[in-house]
């Protein structure tokens, strides 16, 4: 996807605090942008690039659409806008539960698609959709664990080291991308190997 060319990328010391997400990623870092440079940061080379793109719901978009040639580009590039309107609202959060609502619409994006699917309107591997309805679900309490700095918050100090929000939110993120592997993969095959109806 990486076809424009973006601005002079910084090292992780000269990025700004709140972009220096791990300090062991020494360089490709963007600069703080406007919103239409986040919105432009979707078609260059930087470091986190791969992971606006598998923020999973292209793949999904791309399969459940395959037998509605028209629809899909829309809706391809439609939920890639509302990933870097949400990247930047993310980006400029001023705090942990602004950042979880600055998803709400990329979400509310994969509902309508999930819901398409469940009714017909969408087609895709048989399996798939408990898969990405499980996705959806553990992000989301991964997302509301953080928020509300459980169980830290009925123990102060006793999670300082294992078992604190942030931590629980990384365990059920990693649950939520198996899931997101375990739907994408048997839809791409399916992808691969269907033919649509004819209109």
């Amino acid at each position: 996807m990486a076809f424009l060319a973006g601005p002079r990328l910084l090292d992780w010391a000269s990025s700004p605090p709140h972009l220096q997400f791990n300090k062991f990623v020494l360089t490709g870092y963007r600069p703080a942008s406007s919103g239409s440079g986040c919105l432009r940061s979707l078609f260059y080379l930087h470091n986190e690039l791969g992971n606006i793109y598998t923020h999973g719901a292209l793949p999904i978009i791309h399969c459940t659409l395959a037998c509605r040639p028209w629809l899909r580009p829309a809706a391809l590039v439609g939920y890639t806008v509302l990933s870097g309107v949400a990247g930047w609202r993310a980006l400029t959060a001023p705090s942990t539960g602004a950042r979880l609502r600055a998803f709400g619409w990329q979400a509310a994006a994969r509902l309508l698609v999930f819901g398409a699917r469940g009714v017909g309107l969408g087609s895709g591997a048989p399996g798939s959709l408990p898969c990405y309805l499980r996705m959806d679900a553990l992000a989301l309490l991964g997302g509301l664990v953080n928020v509300a700095r459980l169980p830290e918050r009925w123990g102060p100090g006793r999670f300082d080291y294992w078992g604190n929000s942030h931590q629980i939110m990384h365990l059920l993120s990693v649950g939520s991308i198996l899931q997101l592997h375990a739907g994408v993969v048997p839809d791409l095959l399916w992808a691969a190997r269907h033919a649509c109806p004819p209109d």
